[in-house]
């Protein structure tokens, strides 16, 4: 499909599921990070569009795709993936996934390896037996509970604000938009984060793999060596790090991430292990 932007909705086993899309040609599938939406992805689509399909959803449980309850997990982000790329008549994809949505993207390429052309992990956590220990108790980003005052609504601003750029308005008010949803849980994603074994799945993928960092990412950036030690099943791994990235890497160095994607592909995408 050509032309400019469109968005809709497929029937899933939660729900309606909805999705941005624009371009043609090879299937690119965007996952956004917890508590976002295909927003995340905005700037990112538009630059990669002129050569790909390019697809961003809303993850179920979050925009304005079916509210899922919890306890949420990751595998339950990739099964309504894989629903709806099956609707849309995708068989092969590439998966670009942010924070939480890389997790899902992880997971898809480990669960139908066949299915996942490349993969990329933007700012990809690390969940294994000491990253589920450390974040089981209550409490955690994106944690608070509503009041009568709104003074939820400076809490969630205030978590965040350190590990966006400045001024960063403008990007917070996406975020709080998004965290604010019908039935969004702002906390359950990255609580789904703690649930997943990443160590029993990663050694599954076998696509190719670009990890990028954001540098002034605290959460994501001590990551990378474990991620890297880990896909042995990996056909390539290559790493791309963003010097001035932060938490909002993609929204703030959208053309940044677009070429570095655009050079992994034409470089990597397809290639298995011999």
């Amino acid at each position: 499909m050509t032309g400019g932007l469109q968005l809709g909705y497929v029937d899933s086993s939660f729900g309606q599921l909805h999705y941005a899309q624009q371009g043609s040609g090879d299937a690119i599938l965007l996952l956004h990070q917890a508590p976002r939406s295909w927003d995340e992805f905005r700037e990112l689509i538009p630059l990669l569009a002129d050569d790909f399909l390019v697809v961003a959803m809303d993850m179920p449980g979050y925009g304005n795709s079916a509210p899922v309850p919890g306890p949420q997990t990751i595998e339950t982000y990739a099964r309504g993936a894989w629903e709806l790329l099956d609707t849309l008549g995708v068989d092969r994809v590439t998966v670009i996934g942010h924070h939480t949505g890389a997790a899902v993207a992880l997971e898809m390429a480990a669960s139908r390896p066949e299915r996942v052309h490349a993969a990329v992990l933007s700012s990809c956590p690390w969940t294994d037996c000491s990253y589920r220990e450390g974040h089981s108790g209550p409490g955690g980003i994106d944690c608070v509970d509503r009041a009568a005052d709104g003074s939820h609504l400076t809490r969630l601003w205030a978590m965040r604000r350190p590990y966006y750029p400045e001024p960063g308005t403008a990007l917070l008010d996406r975020f709080i938009r998004d965290a604010l949803a019908y039935r969004v849980d702002p906390a359950e994603g990255h609580k789904a984060c703690a649930r997943y074994v990443m160590e029993t799945r990663i050694g599954s993928v076998t696509a190719p793999v670009l990890l990028i960092g954001a540098q002034k990412d605290p959460f994501s950036m001590p990551n990378l060596g474990p991620l890297q030690t880990n896909l042995t099943g990996a056909a390539v791994v290559e790493t791309a790090i963003v010097e001035s990235g932060t938490v909002a890497l993609i929204e703030e160095h959208a053309p940044q991430i677009a070429e570095a994607v655009r050079v992994f592909l034409e470089n990597y995408a397809g290639r298995r292990p011999v």
